[in-house]
């Protein structure tokens, strides 16, 4: 009997035109069957928005007789929402969400559209990673094309825990040059912003938000540390936000009564 490919959804933050996405496209037809839902253009940094007060318009696109897929409308999230749910005719085993262009580590998984991608693969019971390349211009998308392969062959094998998905994060280096691989966790380190004031032809003062990632002393065990050292990131991450550790303390703190006297 043959087996049946596995039917891979990619997406991404960066634009169904990004050339990131091309990558990761080529790569995962090596292993499956592709189909592509991505945003009609570059949605960085909406986190997990989705989007209600608007219709979502798709559009089939044709790539240089290549690759076909659909241009949504939308945020990362609406695409695999919508793939799931209306485009596509059958729930995909696998979710892959990039390749990014700039890292998503430290507190950025929170802004990420990227990994809020793989984050709706994965409330919608599909294993899911994100993949993202720690640069932002002149980019070498070959290890990190290659170390997707090797993941979504892993995850395809063995599944992952419930509410769970791997954020990936490779060195913009050539294949030779990497290092390894580390599992890490996710680490805080956070952009300092600054927001520089400018004033428009009509007079009108508007702000443009820039700043960089803030130095932050951390264990060698985070994602940052392990890119800074040429080595491929994975980190298990989840939806689940809820600090265990913090909830009987809490307890304490406010009664079950409204009407008890301590909370007066």
């Amino acid at each position: 009997m043959i087996d049946k490919k596995p039917y891979i959804l990619v997406t991404n933050d960066d634009g169904i035109h990004a050339p990131g996405i091309n990558s990761l496209v080529l790569a995962m037809r090596e292993i499956g069957e592709v189909v592509v839902v991505a945003p009609d253009t570059e949605k960085s940094a909406v986190g997990h928005a989705i989007t209600l007060s608007d219709p979502l318009r798709v559009k089939k696109i044709d790539k240089n007789g290549v690759w076909q897929g659909f241009a949504v409308s939308g945020t990362p999230a609406d695409c695999v929402k919508i793939a799931v749910n209306a485009i596509l005719d059958r729930k995909p085993d696998l979710v892959v969400s990039g390749i990014n262009l700039g890292s998503n580590t430290g507190i950025n998984v929170i802004y990420s559209g990227t990994v809020s991608a793989a984050t709706e693969g994965t409330i919608l019971g599909i294993p899911s990673f994100a993949m993202s390349l720690t640069t932002y211009s002149n980019p070498i998308f070959s290890a990190a094309s290659d170390f997707a392969k090797v993941i979504a062959g892993k995850i395809l094998k063995n599944g992952l825990p419930e509410k769970t998905l791997l954020n990936v994060n490779v060195p913009n280096v050539e294949p030779e040059k990497i290092a390894g691989i580390k599992i890490t966790r996710q680490g805080m380190a956070r952009f300092a912003e600054q927001f520089d004031k400018r004033i428009d032809p009509q007079n009108r003062v508007y702000y443009w938000m820039g700043g960089s990632k803030a130095d932050i002393i951390e264990d060698d065990d985070v994602d940052d540390k392990a890119v800074m050292k040429n080595l491929i990131s994975v980190t298990p991450i989840q939806y689940d936000l809820t600090n265990y550790s913090f909830l009987e303390t809490l307890k304490t703190w406010i009664p079950k009564d409204v009407n008890d006297e301590s909370f007066k």
